[in-house]
């Protein structure tokens, strides 16, 4: 399932999911790299 993150303040990455974090963050993979943030809310 792709899930999209903030990293930092105005970089957005979007990957598959990888795992939940317990300070509320999420990892997301894209190719080899791993990336944590803020998961971003889906539009209504």
């Amino acid at each position: 399932m792709f899930r999209t993150i903030t990293v930092g303040s105005f970089s957005l990455v979007q990957g598959i999911f990888i795992r939940a974090l317990p300070d509320g963050k999420i990892a997301v993979r894209v190719g080899k790299k791993t990336y944590e943030g803020r998961p971003v809310s889906p539009a209504a």
